[in-house]
């Protein structure tokens, strides 16, 4: 099956291409866009490989499904598009940078500036009906996206994979921790950050110290 991703991504990932779960699930999302409202766009379902090359990878954050309000999804987790409104989750992301590192929180909630210096910005689930939130589930996006942080795991080294929450904390629970780095705390949404679980965590400064001890250009956050 022919698959519109970045040609890095496309020679790891091949071969669960043409698997039954990956066409059965091609097959329900053509099904959903054709039948109604689904997000992001089609042009932006793989937008977070696009925007991040496998070769590039340094971080990776884990997401659950995408934003299912008008304009919001753009492909990458927690980022919306410009000029929307930013989601109460990514205000404490940006909250959070700002007691970190002293940046200031910008008015843009579009994370493409981080996917194109190597955050992999990777939902566990790729699509989504409008205004149904996790409508999208169980229908075999957990499958591949399991699978491509397998890959990125086994075959890249000193990666920060920040997983953030308990579904993100179970869905990199393989990741091999003896030649990367695993960032966890709680989820950034206001109902586990005001219980004191997100704020704090200083994961964007240890990232850097990470990444300026390999060797590797830090992350303009």
């Amino acid at each position: 099956m022919t698959v519109n991703i970045d040609p890095s991504w496309k020679q790891h990932l091949e071969d669960e291409f043409s698997k039954p779960y990956f066409e059965n699930l091609v097959s329900f999302v053509k099904s959903e866009y054709a039948s109604g409202t689904c997000y992001p766009k089609g042009s932006q379902i793989f937008s977070a490989f696009d925007h991040c090359s496998f070769d590039d990878v340094k971080v990776v954050i884990i997401g659950q499904d995408p934003y299912h309000g008008v304009g919001q999804a753009n492909g990458l987790c927690f980022s919306v598009n410009d000029n929307i409104e930013l989601p109460p989750s990514l205000v404490n992301i940006y909250k959070e940078i700002e007691a970190d590192l002293s940046i200031k929180m910008p008015s843009s909630g579009n994370l493409e500036r981080w996917a194109d210096q190597g955050v992999l910005l990777l939902n566990a689930t790729l699509t989504v009906k409008a205004h149904q939130a996790g409508s999208h589930q169980n229908k075999g996006w957990e499958t591949f996206t399991d699978k491509v942080i397998e890959m990125v795991s086994k075959e890249k080294e000193n990666v920060i994979f920040m997983l953030w929450g308990g579904y993100a904390k179970k869905k990199g629970a393989k990741i091999d921790r003896s030649k990367h780095c695993v960032l966890e705390s709680g989820h950034p949404s206001p109902l586990s950050a005001n219980r004191g679980y997100w704020f704090g965590n200083k994961h964007f400064s240890k990232a850097n110290t990470y990444l300026a001890a390999k060797g590797k250009k830090i992350i303009q956050w």
